[in-house]
């Protein structure tokens, strides 16, 4: 099974600008913070986030790149940009494969984007052909002239418009293409387009480096420690009567089926066991008690996207999960692949960050007897 249509999501970060109000020798973007260069810690931030496919830098149009492969972690495509910053968003979109269906356009300063900020994004693009996040105006807002209060501007409905903006991909093209003048964003382009743009809370975080004050602000963010959480599972379910066996999402036929009070999936049991270790938050019987008689028979896919959501919820990304099933029987080679989709298609991450894999016991043990199922599962989480 593959993944839902709307995770194809392709970045396009736009990095191409001369960067001089923030003072320095170079642009911006090239400039260090730590040990990455702007630019790279902004690449760091997508690339590490497990709903992206394609990641696209938009340099300047000398040729100089603002980053390298090593330094993000990750490859990624690099692309002259153009005079403006329109044009230079079009040179992104332009390389966009047609694979992704939608794209996210982040401005190449703003290196301190959690992965919260784009999850949320991603999320809205579920059920909109636009999203964007942004912060509700809370000072109150004068208007000037000649450095003097000249009235005052209401603050309602009002917000500050921040980035990753995330769009239907052809239909953001399709705007750019018609769009004739200067645009301040790429969601006034959608709008004039008439595409609704949904709004995502930012984060303050989440700041343009524009001036030389603005570097030590973010430092004090990028360099700050992330959270980085791994969690274990194991689980055990017999042998019994039955055609098949369900496991990690998959019926798999068999001369017997595993017992339990729900459908027994010891795959999904583990790992879901394993999410909630990494949060702390106990294991799946404490969520789910066997003697509830509302779970008996439940599909256990249900178990593991409550640990997603709870992960979600408290602002980390699953970013990988190794899961091994331990029996001698059924032989669980030949169906690892659709496991995985399987596994991703629950918990909203790319098949390649999920390892499915079996190992016997060498007839040792209840496993090796042919009495039952053992399965060992890791995950790592991580908020920043």
């Amino acid at each position: 099974m593959n993944k839902p249509a709307f995770r194809r999501v392709a970045v396009v970060v736009v990095a191409a600008g001369k960067g001089l109000r923030a003072g320095g020798e170079v642009p911006k973007q090239f400039q260090k913070i730590g040990r990455f260069s702007v630019a790279e810690w902004t690449l760091r931030a997508f690339a590490s986030h497990p709903a992206v496919y394609e990641l696209i830098l938009v340099a300047p149009a000398d040729g100089s790149v603002p980053a390298t492969p090593e330094a993000v972690g990750h490859q990624f495509s690099v692309v002259p940009g153009g005079e403006t910053r329109d044009a230079s968003v079009k040179a992104g979109l332009a390389a966009v494969p047609d694979t992704c269906t939608h794209v996210l356009i982040h401005d190449g300063a703003r290196a301190c984007v959690s992965n919260a900020v784009i999850t949320r994004v991603i999320d809205a693009l579920e059920t909109s052909d636009g999203a964007a996040p942004g912060l509700a105006v809370t000072d109150a807002l004068w208007r000037g002239t000649d450095g003097l209060v000249s009235g005052v501007q209401g603050r309602d409905d009002l917000f500050r418009a921040q980035t990753p903006q995330g769009f239907a991909l052809r239909a953001i093209k399709a705007a750019h293409d018609a769009f004739s003048g200067a645009a301040a964003d790429d969601v006034e382009v959608a709008r004039a387009a008439g595409i609704e743009v949904a709004i995502v809370d930012g984060e303050a975080q989440n700041l343009k480096i524009t001036g030389p004050e603005d570097f030590a602000k973010a430092a004090q963010i990028l360099e700050a420690p992330m959270d980085i959480r791994t969690g274990n599972g194991f689980d055990v379910h017999r042998f019994g009567p039955g055609d098949h066996v369900m496991l990690c999402g998959l019926a798999i036929p068999h001369d017997r089926g595993l017992q339990g009070h729900s459908d027994a999936d010891v795959g999904l049991h583990t790992i879901t066991d394993a999410i909630y270790g990494a949060l702390a938050e106990g294991d799946i019987g404490q969520h789910f008690p066997p003697t509830d008689p509302q779970w008996k028979g439940m599909a256990s896919h249900v178990f593991l996207e409550h640990a997603r959501d709870l992960a979600k919820t408290r602002g980390f990304t699953i970013t990988h999960v190794d899961c091994t099933l331990i029996c001698e029987h059924p032989k669980i080679g030949p169906h690892t692949l659709e496991m995985r989709d399987k596994l991703s298609e629950y918990l909203d991450i790319s098949s390649d960050r999920i390892s499915v894999k079996a190992t016997t016991s060498e007839r040792l043990g209840f496993t090796g007897r042919g009495e039952g199922i053992a399965c060992l599962a890791t995950v790592t989480l991580l908020k920043s």
